[in-house]
């Protein structure tokens, strides 16, 4: 039988302290050991829930999304392979919102999807 999967994603939410917060208070309530969570807080807290969460086998991180390229002259953008080097194992990619806002395509969602593999 497959391992169900919960997904929380932050999106431009919590604060770090207010994440640490969060993510405690799950950890501390939720034992079910069947269930692979993955939390997908703002960037810049990957580290630290990586860090918060090593050896919990129960939890995962992941990014928010991944830019399309492996590198280059993208401000702002952040590349599977930084995300990768913070430690996170999963990045969501093909968000409605990201193809609403900022009219991501087919195209782009898979090469985003290649690179993150």
């Amino acid at each position: 039988m497959r391992k169900k999967i919960i997904v929380a994603n932050w999106k431009m939410n919590k604060t770090l302290a207010e994440g640490e917060q969060l993510v405690n208070q799950i950890i501390s309530s939720n034992s079910n050991e069947d269930v692979l969570k993955i939390i997908a807080p703002p960037y810049t807290h990957i580290s630290s829930f990586v860090n918060l969460l090593n050896g919990n086998e129960s939890y995962r991180v992941a990014a928010q999304n991944c830019h399309h390229e492996e590198r280059g002259a993208h401000t702002g953008e952040v590349s599977a392979e930084i995300i990768a080097s913070c430690g996170a194992k999963y990045v969501i990619v093909g968000h409605s919102e990201r193809r609403i806002q900022f009219n991501e395509t087919n195209f782009i969602l898979a090469e985003k999807v290649n690179v993150a593999i």
